[in-house]
């Protein structure tokens, strides 16, 4: 059966994503998905803390409960109203881990081999890896399919995980003869912002890991610390060009026109044909204006949530009710597919 002749998934159009607590959220995570969720909130998305994927690397307990708040504060500062979409810690749900263990039990390990991001995470080192990092994109897949998801806001890197839990919806609805139970969810890539690149490296992708401080622009850093981190951001001796195909090849110069036009709203085309023939001396400063207008409100409103504890974690306790409600009879429904005696009650 090809997928043309697939039978189709009748559920509800749902959208869900989620952010690793696992260091300090930057100009990339907000235009990448941020921004984006915030464009997506009146379709109720589901937006959770990825606490279990984060301890596939080893993380202190206190600042990994630190930073699930800090996540949660982002979602909240970036402009995601709490009451249309539901934020959550991932380990709040327990059908999350219940549904990877069954998932890994229908996934195959071949599939696993070809997935590029444990070989680059895990380097040469590949042995002393965690099976956790290994079984990631299982866990990605439950995290999907137990809300039956259809549409997930992925970064080009995530494809290859979104294409695997494609694999294991389709093979889970053939092995249970479940025609159409599972969605085969789809990627949800566009508009300006989906890769920002490091202030010292227009090659490299932005990083919250990256040593340098001066590669990204965090999401708490204050108005003055914009500034300087953009005056000193990378660029080369010649002005900007009138066309997109004049700055291929200057990929610092590519990646700050990128920034501007995703902050501004604007298309690249746009960005160019304002800043035509003119320095760096000159597009840096109107950079920077740009930046501090949309990231220095989100880093003061940040403060505020984080000072607050309380009200974070009744969102999150929130949050994690009503994804509760949603995952916990998809669960039972796939309990009793897979037969497990505890589904009969």
């Amino acid at each position: 059966m090809t997928e043309d002749t697939l039978p189709p998934y009748l559920g509800p159009q749902r959208v869900l994503s989620g952010i690793q607590p696992s260091g300090a959220l930057h100009l990339g995570n907000y235009l990448g998905a941020l921004k984006k969720f915030v464009a997506l909130q009146d379709q109720g998305p589901l937006l959770f803390v990825a606490d279990l994927h984060a301890i596939t690397v080893w993380q202190e307990p206190q600042q990994l409960a630190a930073q699930t708040r800090e996540i949660a504060a982002a979602y909240i500062a970036s402009g995601l109203d709490p009451m249309k979409a539901s934020i959550f810690p991932q380990s709040a749900v327990p059908a999350h881990a219940e549904l990877a263990w069954i998932f890994n039990c229908v996934a195959r390990l071949g599939w696993l081999d070809r997935m590029t991001q444990f070989k680059e995470k895990s380097g040469a080192h590949k042995e002393r890896a965690s099976v956790g990092l290994y079984t990631y994109p299982v866990l990605q897949a439950a995290d999907i399919l137990i809300y039956k998801a259809t549409h997930v806001p992925v970064g080009e890197d995530q494809k290859q995980h979104l294409e695997l839990t494609r694999d294991v919806a389709q093979k889970f609805n053939h092995d249970f003869d479940a025609p159409g139970f599972f969605p085969l969810p789809e990627p949800l890539i566009a508009g300006p912002g989906a890769r920002v690149m490091s202030l010292r490296d227009g090659r490299a992708k932005m990083s919250k890991s990256d040593p340098s401080d001066n590669s990204r622009l965090n999401l708490m850093d204050e108005a003055d610390a914009i500034v300087q981190k953009i005056k000193k951001a990378k660029t080369d001796p010649e002005p900007l060009p009138e066309t997109l195909a004049e700055l291929k090849g200057r990929p610092e110069a590519e990646n700050l026109v990128g920034i501007y036009a995703a902050l501004a709203d604007q298309s690249a085309e746009q960005v160019l044909a304002q800043f035509a023939g003119k320095g760096f001396g000159t597009f840096k400063p109107a950079l920077a204006e740009v930046a501090v207008a949309t990231l220095a409100p989100i880093g003061v409103r940040m403060r505020a949530l984080m000072d607050d504890p309380v009200e974070i974690d009744r969102v999150l306790k929130q949050g994690a009710e009503r994804a509760n409600a949603i995952a916990e009879p998809i669960l039972k429904e796939v309990k009793a597919k897979v037969g497990y005696w505890s589904a009969r009650s």
